[in-house]
């Protein structure tokens, strides 16, 4: 393996360690320097150290979202390329995170090959990527996200989540059993 002083660098920053460990240990794989941060102030930190080319940033962790740390690497690193990543994707939070600093949006789960080739694809400048045409997600795939994200706010108690959507316990269980839908 080459010397990580050649290799690209990646900075990966999710609150997720499972899910952070398994993206930078996949990165690490296909030659790139990864290392990873579990939230915003220690990206930061790690981020003026190892000056990295691509940052892969997810939306929602606690203390600094995901929206103010793009923010805040852009201002740090405009050479720098941002992709948020979450698993809460809506058209709206796409746009913020555009507008923010982000070069790209992609939604959980994704693998390292997704990001990687979102990376190249970004980096030629005749196919970049954030002047394609936003799809629009399905309605049930939107009701599904939604059900999700309540049920994580409610630290996975499927009652009190039934209570914050104003619908029957069994009729989010059956919701839930089906699959995501398609986007």
């Amino acid at each position: 393996m080459a010397e990580t002083a050649t290799l690209p660098r990646v900075l990966i920053v999710d609150d997720d360690e499972v899910f952070r460990t398994r993206l930078c240990r996949a990165l690490a794989q296909r030659a790139w320097d990864a290392r990873a941060a579990g939230g915003g102030e220690e990206a930061l930190a790690m981020a003026a150290q190892m000056h990295p080319h691509l940052a892969v940033v997810d939306l929602r962790m606690p203390g600094m979202d995901g929206l103010d740390l793009v923010e805040r690497l852009r201002a740090a690193d405009s050479s720098m390329t941002i992709i948020v990543l979450t698993g809460y994707g809506s058209i709206p939070t796409t746009i913020t995170a555009l507008r923010r600093g982000a070069d790209y949006y992609l939604s959980k789960p994704a693998d390292a090959d997704q990001i990687l080739a979102t990376y190249e694809r970004l980096r030629t400048p005749e196919t970049s990527l954030p002047n394609a045409p936003v799809e629009a997600p399905s309605l049930a795939r939107v009701e599904w996200e939604h059900l999700q994200r309540v049920i994580a706010d409610s630290g996975g108690n499927i009652s009190e989540a039934a209570r914050k959507l104003g619908i029957h316990r069994r009729s989010l269980q059956r919701k839930l059993s089906k699959y995501p839908p398609a986007r």
